[in-house]
């Protein structure tokens, strides 16, 4: 979050749905006993991005593959996409927590 200006404590979310649904996450780790640093993601989220990682990881051997020897400039473009489009979909998988532990200075 960008410092805003002016007195007070730096704001910590972008808005206050973000802060209610962080409120209530770590209300339910608390009601699930979770510890500090623990949290708790969808089944489906994390198929997801276990289906992505496998993607990326899958581009990653492929270009160490195609770039043995002595690839071309066309070779070495294509291999850097298909890591680039892997990464990029690894990035865009959200991993919203369900609950969250304590986190060290807070007390709700």
């Amino acid at each position: 979050m960008p410092a805003a200006p002016g007195p007070g404590r730096p704001r910590r979310y972008c808005r206050r749905s973000h802060r209610q649904r962080a409120f209530e996450a770590r209300r339910l780790g608390k009601a699930r006993r979770l510890g500090p640093g623990e949290a708790v993601i969808s089944a489906a989220a994390l198929e997801v991005w276990r289906d992505h990682t496998y993607l990326l990881e899958a581009a990653l051997e492929d270009g160490v593959q195609d770039l043995a020897g002595d690839p071309d400039a066309g070779e070495i473009r294509e291999a850097y996409h298909h890591l680039a489009v892997a990464a990029a979909a690894v990035l865009e998988v959200p991993l919203e927590p369900i609950a969250l532990g304590p986190d060290r200075g807070t007390s709700d």
